[in-house]
């Protein structure tokens, strides 16, 4: 199976949220701040703190949404030149290959750490830090995103 794509950068920007908040170190550190920020509320409303150590929790709680939801994917999209290039991707049982106009790259299937599906791309994890975004819109209709996702199950485990 052969798609065909280019990167649109509001689906783009969405996916790489999904990534952001799926990494377990930044899991753990929103559940922190947000026990924090509770802590410091419950603290300030039965008036065993004061004002401003509920408004520095408050601030630190804003300034960490923000950063991870807004900041964060749009530095990446900024540095990375793959996502205004279009792309043929194949799909086979023995793994895959990437294609651009400079050349193309395949890979074995072993290549692969996990994958995680978002609502517009599929992730493909060579470890934690180096992925590929493959987009349900290159996929010619919802039977071939149907298939090209039984392939990627069968061939890859889900992280």
């Amino acid at each position: 199976m052969t798609i065909y794509f280019g990167y649109e950068k509001k689906k783009v920007l969405q996916a790489l949220r999904y990534h952001f908040i799926s990494r377990p170190e930044i899991r753990i550190m929103i559940i922190l701040v947000n026990v924090f920020a509770i802590a410091t509320f419950t603290l300030y409303f039965l008036k065993k703190i004061q004002p401003l150590a509920f408004l520095v929790g408050s601030l630190l709680w804003i300034i960490l949404m923000i950063s991870f939801w807004y900041i964060l994917p749009a530095m990446v999209y900024r540095k990375a030149v793959t996502f205004k290039h279009e792309f043929s991707m194949t799909f086979e049982q023995d793994g895959f290959s990437l294609g651009h106009e400079n050349g193309s790259k395949s890979w074995k299937w072993e290549a692969l750490k996990n994958y995680l599906e978002s609502p517009h791309f599929f992730h493909l994890y060579f470890d934690s830090r180096s992925f590929l975004l493959v987009p349900k819109d290159g996929c010619k209709d919802s039977d071939e995103v149907f298939e090209l996702r039984g392939l990627i199950k069968s061939k890859v485990k889900k992280g």
